[in-house]
């Protein structure tokens, strides 16, 4: 049987030597490169094409790749034949529910990867998907009713805001990755969600993942 090319991606070192070791002991893989953030894991699956792509859903982004749902959908548009893994600590069913309709092969929730990496390298040995309790349907397109030109009105940082809340941070996460106070983020996010008429954190996501703002 040939074995499958893996490329890992992670922003801490410890998940990624975890990663490493699991892979490594598994003559069905092959561990072919591991990045830091979005730009070394793309340079990786263009330099090695491999079968199987295991990622975390938040690491440093950039401009061109970014991450979270922007990445995801990336390396699903250009990289059509390899399967997704994805790591994350992020909980909320509406994100998980979105990256099993864009269509990754699984979803592993970090705080769960050792008793769940085993188990998904095996149904992707097996060409099957990979499911765990997390993964539960749940529509995040269907009876929501989407403005479009709502989004004309929110203002660059507002948008900046919305975009990595929309990639599973907190407000303080957010003010740490743009160099803002904590209360002009919130601020910012409150603005934009008067903007967008909607009342709580669960409808903005929503409203967010349907209208799909942040494509390129």
């Amino acid at each position: 049987m040939r074995e499958l090319k893996v490329v890992i991606a992670d922003d801490h070192p410890v998940v990624l030597v975890g990663l490493r070791e699991v892979i490594q002991r598994d003559e069905r893989f092959s561990l072919v490169g591991e990045a830091l953030n979005s730009s070394q894991l793309i340079d990786l699956l263009m330099l090695h094409q491999p079968e199987v792509v295991i990622t975390d859903f938040n690491m440093p982004g950039d401009e061109t790749y970014g991450d979270g749902l922007p990445l995801i959908e990336y390396i699903i548009k250009h990289f059509g034949a390899v399967k997704i893994l994805v790591l994350t600590m992020v909980s909320n069913q509406l994100i998980i529910s979105r990256l099993l309709e864009m269509g990754v092969a699984g979803v592993i929730a970090k705080n769960h990867i050792h008793e769940e990496i085993g188990k998904a390298l095996n149904a992707l040995s097996n060409g099957r998907a990979y499911t765990t309790p997390m993964d539960q349907p749940l529509s995040v397109v269907a009876n929501v009713k989407v403005i479009d030109e709502r989004f004309s009105n929110l203002s660059p940082r507002e948008v900046e805001v919305l975009r990595l809340f929309v990639a599973g941070n907190s407000v303080g996460e957010i003010a740490r990755l743009l160099n803002r106070s904590v209360k002009t983020v919130s601020t910012q996010k409150i603005s934009a969600m008067h903007k967008l008429e909607v009342l709580n954190d669960h409808a903005l996501l929503t409203y967010c993942i349907k209208a799909d703002p942040f494509e390129s």
